[in-house]
């Protein structure tokens, strides 16, 4: 499916898409099932994975079998990824390329399901942050993920028609997201095996079609499934 003839913006998500700190939630996630005598795995991670902490929060209470735990568990959530997030990441193989290939070009937001303070320290770690028009996280819409209103936000933050306008997710969570806002949507899925419903699909940012897109945008470009 080919892109728009002229794309109005761009839009990334940050965890597991830009930056590498899918770790640290991982870790931070694994250490509240183990508390609560659970393992952690592949299927555990389905379904927290591009919530927000609150989301997260109440699917884990749902899993442990405690309904109305789910504040305390976000709230440990946060403190726990705060922690590790304190540690640094790094940007994800291609995105540092990608965004600069676009940079100057074209607007470009971040929209992310984490809290404001999460996203600008996983930013800044990767050294992203200066390269954004704008960031949108889940403190600053009412519904965040999968709700449309974050890129619906974003785009309107950036002046651009979310029909013209291009997404890039790693989860379905936030591909839900995009595609309830009419965009099109890149997927980079962070686990493997995960199918997500998307335009167009890649393995890595890194990938060479992607870079010769960044650099080439406003001719046609198909992207391939």
């Amino acid at each position: 499916m080919p892109l728009p003839l002229t794309v109005d913006a761009v839009v990334f998500d940050c965890d597991g898409l830009l930056v590498d700190t899918e770790p640290c939630w991982t870790r931070a996630e694994t250490k509240i099932f183990a508390e609560h005598g659970h393992g952690f795995g592949p299927e555990q991670k389905k379904f927290v994975i591009g919530k927000t902490l609150a989301a997260a929060g109440t699917a884990m209470a749902d899993y442990f079998g405690r309904p109305g735990d789910g504040p305390l568990l976000a709230q440990h959530l946060h403190e726990l990824v705060a922690a590790e997030l304190a540690a640094g990441a790094d940007a994800l193989p291609g995105a540092r390329e990608l965004v600069l290939g676009l940079h100057g070009r074209l607007p470009i937001a971040v929209a992310s399901n984490s809290p404001r303070p999460f996203v600008d320290a996983a930013l800044t770690s990767a050294g992203l942050d200066n390269l954004l028009t704008h960031v949108i996280s889940a403190d600053d819409v009412a519904h965040p993920k999968p709700a449309p209103d974050m890129y619906r936000a974003a785009c309107a933050l950036l002046g651009a028609d979310p029909a013209r306008s291009v997404a890039f997710e790693d989860s379905a969570t936030g591909v839900a997201s995009a595609r309830a806002a009419g965009m099109y949507v890149i997927g980079v899925p962070s686990l493997p095996g995960v199918t997500l419903d998307v335009d167009a699909v890649f393995t890595t940012l890194a990938d060479l079609r992607l870079t010769a897109w960044a650099a080439t945008e406003g001719t046609p470009t198909t992207l391939n499934r």
